[in-house]
């Protein structure tokens, strides 16, 4: 089997991370990846938003915390040190699925890599609060903009799981 097979057979979403940050140069090996995944038309709807910066991701997880209505001790980034928003130009009619194969991307990259990762919800919400839009702002982004998904990354504080396996109806031949 090929590698890029076995990554993707492979890749599990990681609930506990190391708190060691991830080298500049998987960092930029992962999002680079993320610039090439497919879209509509080829119009790159998407953007990619590098949080390293411990306050910054700090307050990101407090306000995902708020929207998932969790306990205040709950880190819903499992301890992540890097957080990748991705967000697309909702005036491109696909932006939706260009961002889905953006997170794809960013993760299977990941994976190859020896980076763990996991997708991480509410970024819509998120975005379309003022806490983003102020977020945006402060960064300089015009545009609308949604939230796809946070592509947490860092290294596994345990090893992945075994996959599950695969349920009978999941192929059709025709």
């Amino acid at each position: 089997m090929n590698d890029t097979l076995k990554v993707l057979e492979s890749r599990r979403s990681c609930r506990n991370f190391k708190p060691d940050m991830v080298s500049k140069k998987d960092l930029d090996s992962i999002i680079k990846a993320g610039t090439y995944a497919a879209t509509g038309m080829g119009k790159q709807s998407p953007i990619i938003i590098a949080v390293t910066d411990k306050e910054t991701r700090d307050e990101l997880s407090r306000e995902n915390l708020k929207i998932g209505g969790w306990d205040q001790d709950f880190d819903p980034f499992y301890g992540a040190p890097v957080i990748l928003i991705v967000l697309a130009n909702k005036d491109i009619g696909t932006y939706v699925y260009d961002g889905s194969l953006v997170m794809g991307n960013l993760m299977n990259a990941a994976e190859s890599l020896g980076v763990a990762s996991i997708w991480i919800h509410r970024a819509k919400e998120e975005f379309e609060s003022d806490f983003g839009k102020n977020l945006l702002k402060k960064l300089g982004i015009e545009g609308n903009y949604e939230g796809i998904g946070h592509c947490a990354l860092g290294y596994a504080a345990e090893p992945a799981k075994e996959a599950a396996p695969r349920k009978e109806d999941y192929v059709y031949y025709i």
